[in-house]
């Protein structure tokens, strides 16, 4: 992918917005994330595919009638992430939608992870669904007001949206000692970039068990949090393999993702990929 900026800066720059100025994407912002999002449908290779919807109302009224009960407000265009029912990858879904999300924030255009906070109901019908699709992400794409509500403000508080959790939580050896970042610096801005990715309710489900130069990926659960028919703590595996696969091609690392026989860990992780140095 090709990003104007490093991805490094793009990652640490990135934050939802959930409060939008009104205004239209400029049609030059419109045409590259069109022609981008274009670009992915052709190479992606699960059933998903991905669609801008612009020209949408703005007003408080409308951004209700619309379904996404309050958390949104001022966005006149939304991508929408769009999946098989019955062939659905979280995981590989989330990877590309955070290219696109990535790509975005490149351009200058904010964005925000929805997955259960929208009607789909409402989405589905302005989104011409063909049979057995649904929809289970959509971010709204736009620029920001430069005033945040009160609600917004209050939100990113009680979820602790500028909070991450410390290297000793989520990365370890693999006797799951913590690993120390000034034993992998290779490895260390990729590592961070992971930390630093979003996830839904910021719940950062994301550990990694390094043995060598292969990083396990797990995800930690959290018990009964989900939406139905969705993965959504998958997908926020998809996340982080994305920002750890781009900033280790920004770094000239080279490897591939691989699903294991790895050892039993004593925790309840739960084993998703490795990434193994070539």
């Amino acid at each position: 992918m090709k990003f104007k900026n490093s991805v490094i800066d793009i990652i640490k720059t990135r934050i939802s917005t959930r409060t939008y100025n009104g205004r239209a994407l400029e049609n030059e912002d419109f045409e590259k994330l069109n022609a981008y999002i274009n670009e992915v449908n052709k190479e992606i290779k699960i059933k998903a595919r991905f669609k801008i919807i612009s020209n949408l109302g703005t007003s408080k009224e409308e951004s209700k009638k619309l379904g996404t009960y309050g958390f949104i407000q001022g966005a006149n265009s939304y991508i929408i992430g769009i999946m098989d029912k019955d062939f659905n990858d979280a995981l590989k879904f989330g990877y590309v939608f955070e290219n696109i999300i990535l790509y975005a924030t490149d351009q200058g255009i904010q964005t925000c992870w929805l997955g259960g906070t929208f009607s789909k109901s409402d989405f589905e019908k302005i989104s011409v669904l063909n049979e057995n699709e649904f929809i289970p992400i959509i971010t709204p794409v736009g620029y920001k007001s430069e005033k945040k509500r009160v609600f917004e403000t209050t939100m990113r508080k009680t979820i602790g949206a500028d909070k991450r959790k410390p290297w000793n939580e989520l990365f370890f050896n693999k006797d799951i000692d913590p690993l120390d970042e000034n034993d992998v610096p290779k490895f260390r801005l990729a590592l961070e970039m992971v930390r630093l990715g979003p996830s839904a309710s910021n719940k950062q489900p994301w550990r990694i068990i390094r043995d060598e130069n292969t990083f396990h990926f797990y995800i930690s659960r959290t018990k009964g949090y989900g939406i139905a028919g969705y993965d959504l703590q998958k997908n926020d595996l998809g996340i982080a393999m994305c920002h750890f696969d781009l900033t280790l091609n920004e770094l000239g690392g080279k490897g591939s993702w691989n699903k294991l026989k790895v050892a039993g860990v004593k925790t309840d992780w739960e084993y998703v990929r490795s990434w193994v140095e070539d």
